[in-house]
């Protein structure tokens, strides 16, 4: 079987951190920017996995994502993150997800997490079972990706499979 990994990024460090991951799994990954990602998964996709940055303690909106390119983000996520996307999405029965985020490492007392609100839209919407969820950590807003979060990543991508 086959697994996508869908990933919303603004100055990279998502992006990176979803590569890690689908490094980790074992057998054929898609990777895909939320903004190229299928609404309907194809029927051969058995685990799902849906990264995003954790903006305002959860899953980026319109607003937020205006303020990430006003302060020089990628702009080709501003129309559409994982939260619109998740929100079209159908369901599929048997699916398994996953969800990550990157959050700013001087925050991650705080409550709020953009892979905890994914799992919570993927539970009420019944759209998979969620297996896991996991956040990564930047120094600041563009990153970089705090020492050993690249190899984390990839060790919790094995980790899905298993």
């Amino acid at each position: 079987m086959t697994t996508l990994v869908v990933y919303e990024s603004f100055w990279g460090n998502t992006e990176t951190v979803a590569r890690a991951v689908a490094d980790g799994i074992d057998g054929p990954v898609e990777v895909v920017d939320v903004g190229k990602a299928p609404t309907a998964i194809p029927g051969d996709v058995d685990l799902l996995v849906v990264g995003g940055p954790t903006h305002a303690f959860g899953m980026t909106r319109a607003t937020t994502r205006h303020d990430a390119v006003d302060q020089g983000g990628e702009p080709s996520h501003e129309e559409t993150g994982i939260r619109e996307w998740l929100a079209a999405l159908t369901t599929v029965p048997g699916l398994d997800v996953a969800t990550f985020d990157t959050r700013a490492a001087a925050v991650r007392r705080l409550p709020g997490s953009a892979a905890r609100g994914a799992a919570r839209t993927v539970s009420h919407k019944h759209l998979g079972h969620v297996v896991d969820s996991e956040s990564f950590y930047v120094e600041g807003t563009p990153g970089p990706l705090l020492e050993g979060e690249v190899e984390r990543a990839r060790a919790w991508g094995r980790t899905l499979r298993s």
